[in-house]
């Protein structure tokens, strides 16, 4: 027979299990834990003299506590020594959440994020809160938004359904920056914000005038069903990986497709995608078995693991 002893005893131990949970999920994963994540994807079709290696810094969401000033300079000092040819940021730079003791503006995390340096320069597109975050670009309809605006003063520059060619070892590749898929808030129907995106998938591919490969940046992953086999490989952030998961599983994921998408390495006939657990936190500060992470991606048949 169990004795009331016991029953108090586990009562009492599920409790402090729970506080432990609540305590390391809140408190310390998402401000203290930093991690280096690492990919190697060989495309088809990928030219043989290539190679390249790229880092992502995702989903930042600069504000106090949680990713305060001192944080953004680690990851730039990690990013910075990772040895990458190109540093790719992949929007959401504003903080998405209320739980803020200090409001980091845009200004103060573009300049935090100028010293990136890489052989083949720093690009970024942007993401949902940096639209979101910007209230006369909401009522307007429009941008350039406020994000943008700090990352190109820095000299930080931004791809809205635009490209750039680039080259290493005369080989050359295509960056192209997808606009965000749920940019602007265009009102409520049956309870839930509709949105309506910036974004031109078709537009920006038509930007690509020769065979070179193409390394498209789409802060959310909701477009790669659409994304042609002639993109060698698609670069998301959005998620966060669900900010808790357990067993390769999110219970909540921000897109439509559900944990389909959700984090890491996904391949779908023959297509790559690559999504970023991101950095910061989005809603509730909150991060349970997937940490802060800084991306690595290494494409080609010389890349380094």
């Amino acid at each position: 027979m169990i004795s009331r002893r016991r029953v108090l005893q586990g009562l009492a131990g599920v409790v402090a299990s729970g506080f432990t949970f609540a305590g390391y999920a809140f408190g310390i994963e998402p401000r203290f834990r930093l991690s280096v994540t690492r990919y190697r994807v060989m495309p088809s079709d990928w030219p043989p003299g290539l190679s390249l290696k790229l880092a992502i810094i995702a989903d930042l969401h600069a504000g106090e506590p949680y990713m305060p000033p001192g944080r953004i300079d680690e990851i730039v000092d990690v990013t910075n020594g990772l040895g990458a040819d190109a540093i790719l940021l992949l929007g959401d730079y504003a903080a998405g959440h209320r739980w803020q003791s200090r409001r980091v503006p845009s200004s103060e995390w573009a300049r935090l994020l100028a010293p990136l340096k890489a052989p083949l320069g720093v690009h970024a597109v942007l993401g949902n809160h940096d639209w979101w975050d910007d209230l006369d670009a909401q009522r307007d309809r429009k941008g350039p938004v406020i994000g943008r605006r700090a990352l190109e003063a820095v000299g930080i520059p931004v791809y809205e359904n635009d490209a750039v060619r680039l080259t290493k070892n005369g080989s050359a590749f295509w960056l192209v920056g997808l606009g965000d898929q749920v940019a602007i808030k265009t009102g409520v129907k049956r309870g839930r914000i509709q949105f309506e995106g910036v974004d031109d998938l078709p537009g920006a591919l038509a930007r690509v005038t020769d065979d070179a490969p193409i390394i498209l940046l789409a802060h959310e992953p909701d477009i790669f069903p659409d994304v042609p086999a002639r993109v060698a490989v698609t670069l998301s952030g959005h998620t966060h990986g669900g900010q808790v998961r357990l067993f390769g599983y999110s219970p909540i994921v921000p897109s439509r497709f559900g944990n389909r998408f959700a984090y890491g390495h996904i391949v779908e006939d023959g297509r790559q995608l690559i999504v970023s657990g991101g950095l910061g936190c989005s809603v509730l500060p909150v991060r349970f078995g997937v940490p802060p992470e800084i991306v690595v991606v290494d494409i080609g048949r010389e890349a380094v693991a």
